[in-house]
């Protein structure tokens, strides 16, 4: 069973990755996209977005890191897929999955699940221009507006030389709205020879158990799940092995969050948006995340928030 981290634009960022994977559970995390659409990028951007780059792609914890690639160019994002491996990446995934319209506007993320064989062509020219001992993964989504074509498109991606695909079980369409299609994933698994991922709505123990009963997957990729229950990988690893582990309460949670606050450099933007989104998710689960969210949820003053979380 292999148990990966997702990309979550704004919040599973690399002081979030190298938080959680401290954790444990996990075989490998995904970065955010690093998209690609007027020409290359410098090195300060890839080193910038994925400064695991400087430890061997690995987090502090030693979890593997996948540079996550967004574009639909297949000549341009080749060649960054070798720029990137040349500055430390170990592991290219390509984005066909991102729902955001600004996004899909650009011709990127699952605006390409209506062209199928440029995707092909992607995953074929990252493929080609990498050696062999660089794995090349895809995320895609069931389909645009329908799943339908499903299986035709994950066989496409791994006939064009994907090492492994995750699918997030839904369509494009569907936006993130509940719930996942797990009844499709089962037909994709069953053609494909490559290993499948599955994503989407698995936020617990008995998500995962349903998931697995109802697609037949054997992996499993965690975004709000993680979360939502920052020890979850861990309590999927336990029941993979027969065992169970007690889940994490609010009082073992709560020293994470200032914990992750200290991983992020001083004035670092955004920062008051990116703990009040990790709160939000902490809330579903955590009635004394829910009373912190609402403490904080009118600072802007990072000192201020950062005494609230410790005191």
């Amino acid at each position: 069973m292999r148990i990966l981290l997702a990309p979550m634009e704004g919040v599973i960022d690399a002081p979030m990755r190298q938080l959680l994977t401290a954790l444990g559970g996990y075989d490998a995390c995904v970065t955010e996209f690093l998209r690609l659409s007027d020409g290359e990028l410098p090195e300060r951007t890839y080193r910038k977005h994925c400064p695991e780059l400087a430890r061997g792609s690995r987090t502090a914890s030693g979890t593997p890191v996948i540079l996550q690639l967004l574009g639909s160019e297949p000549e341009l994002l080749a060649m960054s897929a070798q720029r990137a491996v040349e500055l430390g990446a170990t592991a290219i995934d390509l984005n066909f999955g991102c729902p955001s319209r600004f996004v899909n506007r650009k011709a990127g993320g699952a605006a390409l699940l209506k062209e199928p064989q440029l995707m092909a062509q992607i995953v074929s020219a990252v493929r080609h221009a990498l050696s062999g001992d660089i794995p090349v993964s895809a995320k895609m989504r069931l389909g645009y507006d329908a799943p339908d074509n499903a299986v035709d498109i994950a066989l496409a991606l791994q006939e064009a030389g994907a090492d492994l695909l995750t699918v997030h079980a839904r369509t494009r369409a569907d936006g993130y709205r509940a719930p996942a299609r797990w009844e499709w994933l089962r037909p994709v698994n069953e053609a494909l020879k490559i290993p499948l991922i599955a994503n989407g709505d698995i936020n617990s123990v008995d998500d995962w158990r349903r998931c697995h009963e109802i697609s037949g997957c054997q992996h499993v990729m965690l975004g709000r799940g993680a979360l939502m229950q920052p020890d979850l990988a861990l309590q999927l690893r336990a029941w993979h092995q027969g065992r169970e582990i007690e889940a994490m309460e609010w009082p073992d949670i709560r020293p994470l969050l200032p914990r992750l606050l200290q991983h992020y450099a001083p004035g670092t933007r955004g920062l008051s948006a990116r703990i009040k989104q990790w709160l939000g998710m902490l809330r579903q689960r955590h009635a004394g995340a829910d009373s912190m969210f609402t403490q904080i949820r009118p600072m802007q003053d990072m000192d201020c928030i950062f005494a609230a979380l410790v005191g």
